[in-house]
């Protein structure tokens, strides 16, 4: 555990360094704060809106930056040291691989969760004192939620950037696929999924829709802050499709968490297994 924690720790280190603490949180900050005064000039209205408007601008827009800030952040974990010859050095020290992978992971992982963190609990602060909502205790449910889903979200996204640098040959290959794994579930698979419904007209969906939205963190994402507390849900006409318990907040979380756990463990069994 401690050559894990040490891993990681040199992992903050370097993010650290390179800007992407601040890089990240600065997006997350001027993200929500522009959303909550912009997003209602469409209707002609410019000025600070509620929490609860701007949790709904921010769960669709999130899930087009967060996930590619972090396969951005973790696509060249493993095939980057290699292509540098540092990988097999790190090999030769009195560490596993199962520890090298799980301490940049924990580096990574928490890199996200400060950005984001900090990004957007700055930003909402703000909000709600410009809004008159400080005291709005649901409000706050809400958007701790979207902080803790969008944390979780974008660790997804780091161990699925770790699989394709673990299967991958070169850090050229690697930041293809990261780039093909952004458009198959932030893009395509939402598309082909609204195909099925158009050419059905309508008959492939019922039930069955909400349950094959759960095979996409994006859209668990999605649907955890669009219909998941009352705050969002006016908001949004989702709800009528996430009906049953699979869908209650704690859940979908719960799922978040496995799509986690699920490439994370497929990265460890592919880097043991990999001829360095």
């Amino acid at each position: 555990m401690n050559a894990i924690l040490i891993v990681a720790a040199k992992e903050f280190r370097d993010g650290l360094r390179n800007r992407w603490v601040l890089s990240i949180t600065l997006v997350f900050g001027l993200l929500a704060m522009g959303l909550a005064y912009f997003g209602a000039s469409a209707s002609g209205v410019v000025g600070f809106t509620s929490l609860a408007t701007t949790i709904v601008s921010l769960a669709s827009l999130a899930i087009f930056l967060i996930p590619l800030i972090a396969l951005l952040l973790a696509y060249d974990t493993i095939i980057g040291e290699e292509e540098q010859g540092t990988l097999l050095l790190l090999l030769t020290y009195p560490l596993r691989r199962s520890q090298l992978l799980l301490g940049k992971f924990l580096g990574h992982a928490a890199i996200m969760a400060v950005s984001t963190v900090l990004g957007f609990g700055v930003a909402a602060l703000l909000i709600a004192l410009l809004s008159g909502e400080l005291l709005d205790l649901k409000l706050w449910q809400a958007f701790g939620f979207f902080i803790l889903s969008a944390t979780l979200l974008g660790w997804v996204f780091i161990a699925l950037a770790y699989v394709s640098s673990v299967l991958v040959t070169e850090k050229s290959r690697a930041a293809g696929a990261a780039l093909l794994m952004w458009f198959w579930f932030v893009l395509v698979f939402d598309m082909l999924m609204l195909g099925g419904l158009v050419i059905s007209k309508g008959a492939a969906g019922g039930d069955w829709l909400a349950y094959l939205l759960l095979l996409n963190p994006t859209d668990v994402f999605r649907l955890a802050n669009l219909a998941g507390f009352a705050a969002a849900r006016s908001y949004t006409g989702l709800s009528h499709i996430t009906v049953g318990p699979l869908f209650e907040p704690a859940a979908l979380t719960a799922i978040l968490a496995l799509w986690v756990i699920g490439p994370l463990s497929l990265a460890l069994w592919l880097f043991k297994r990999r001829q360095i």
